[in-house]
């Protein structure tokens, strides 16, 4: 009985195509969005997904600052940072952090949900976030 030993490797790496996609801040919960996020930017919506190949979409948010979220995220969910000293640990509730970037919280979360290797920095270049209705991209869709 013969075996074909090239049964489990993926084909040649070759450059994905790559689709883009538009989201709405107003729409839905931003925790709900930004795991919808993840999965395209990291491709897993495809048929030749490979976890190793980085064939993710393009990903645009709009109105980031009109952001919904449930419940009493607005106080309760806090980002913490830290300088590396003594006493350095600063920390901003969502709301806050909202009225100072709204762009960094979807970022952010996003972020969280993709693999921790190296191509999670490549992925995430691939997210463009903006305050309102108007986005570069418009010719893309």
């Amino acid at each position: 009985m013969s075996v074909n030993k090239d049964n489990n490797r993926t084909n040649k790496i070759k450059k994905p195509e790559r689709d883009w996609h538009l989201f709405d801040a107003r729409e839905e919960s931003f925790g709900r969005m930004a795991s919808k996020i993840a999965v395209l930017l990291r491709g897993k919506n495809k048929v030749d997904f490979a976890p190793h190949i980085d064939g993710g979409d393009y990903v645009v948010v709009t109105n980031s600052d009109n952001l919904k979220y449930t419940g009493n995220k607005g106080e309760g969910k806090i980002y913490y940072r830290y300088s590396g000293y003594m006493g350095g640990l600063k920390e901003i509730n969502l709301k806050d952090k909202i009225k100072k970037d709204s762009r960094e919280v979807i970022k952010i979360a996003v972020y969280g949900m993709l693999p921790k290797n190296k191509l999670r920095d490549e992925m995430i270049k691939r997210l463009k976030v903006y305050k309102d209705e108007d986005y570069l991209e418009k010719d893309k869709f």
